[in-house]
């Protein structure tokens, strides 16, 4: 049998995104054969595609650190053919071949069951970002996070920031959202309270202290925008930081940490265990709907991807991509 992937190559050690077909015997070691329906664009799949960032680790290499589909063929007994399963992370798309294909080898242990809330284009629609943006928020919760809370979300109209804005405003927080296109984020948003306010304000370097406005921060940005929200956080607030779309380095001070009691949690999503994941996929069915999912995402075929991903490196995509692999 053969099937269609996105596969990335180098050359002269520049990377070379093409639609090839492939057949079955291709496919990398795995108990699990999944005929995947949908996937996502992430940022993550976004630099491994243009070949902008160091994420691939073998090549060649199908990228895409999401899918979901239906199990065709399970050497494990957990899994039988015609199950529902999602899988997001555990090294798709660096070590091992992604979810930007029709077909996928991986591990039994990867393997969720479609939350009963969600179809397999909704459950794309929330993918790592969503999921992501579900631990950050369990992260603020456990710390404390009340609703009525001010909390600040960089990145606001990305795909971690969409979902987490919508989250944390199911959740009753005074949500503010720091972007570049406030129209898109108020398109998002829901029945919650939202404000915007200008990227701009955060993304040069600050004062190491400033005035204290935030409870709680999802930072999917880093850089000079990270060490301005530590550096206004409340008294015992907290960041869980999740992202570097303006860069890894973080010229703060420990002033906030020292003087304030300020917690950073940084967020990993790719090994989290089941459990936890079980746990946001749980918190995210309980506060978003398809028709938000609806409101903060689209979708583009498999051809489509190589074209797009740029885009979203750039900015210029708004919320989530779902990829239909089959289109």
């Amino acid at each position: 049998m053969t099937f269609l992937a996105l596969m990335l190559t180098q050359s002269d050690r520049q990377t070379v995104a093409d639609i090839v077909p492939l057949a079955d015997a291709a496919l990398p070691p795995g108990e699990v054969i999944v005929r995947v329906a949908f996937s996502s664009l992430n940022f993550k799949d976004a630099l491994a595609v243009t070949g902008r960032g160091a994420i691939v680790r073998q090549w060649p290499m199908v990228p895409g650190i999401d899918l979901a589909g239906v199990v065709e063929r399970s050497d494990d007994p957990a899994w039988q053919p015609g199950d529902q399963v999602v899988v997001n992370g555990w090294g798709m798309g660096e070590t091992h071949w992604g979810g930007l294909a029709q077909r996928a080898s991986v591990s039994a242990s990867w393997l969720q069951r479609l939350p009963q809330a969600y179809t397999l284009p909704q459950a794309m629609a929330i993918g790592t970002a969503g999921y992501t943006a579900a631990l950050c928020v369990m992260a603020l919760l456990r710390h404390g996070l009340k609703a009525g809370a001010p909390v600040l979300v960089t990145g606001a109209s990305g795909g971690v920031g969409s979902v987490a804005v919508a989250l944390l405003s199911a959740l009753g927080m005074d949500v503010t959202a720091a972007t570049g296109r406030p129209q898109v984020v108020m398109a998002f948003q829901g029945a919650g309270k939202v404000q915007c306010m200008d990227r701009a304000a955060l993304a040069s370097p600050g004062k190491a202290l400033q005035s204290e406005r935030w409870a709680g921060v999802v930072d999917t940005v880093g850089s000079h925008t990270l060490a301005n929200a530590c550096a206004a956080t409340r008294w015992n607030g907290a960041i869980a930081a999740c992202g570097l779309t303006q860069g890894a380095d973080l010229s703060g001070s420990v002033m906030p940490f020292i003087l304030r009691g300020v917690t950073l949690y940084g967020i990993n999503s790719v090994f989290v265990p089941q459990a936890v994941r079980e746990e946001a996929w749980a918190l995210l069915a309980r506060h978003i709907d398809g028709e938000a999912l609806a409101r903060m995402s689209h979708t583009i075929g498999l051809s489509d991807v190589i074209r797009v991903a740029p885009e979203l490196l750039e900015g210029r995509l708004k919320g989530r991509a779902i990829v239909d692999v089959n289109q």
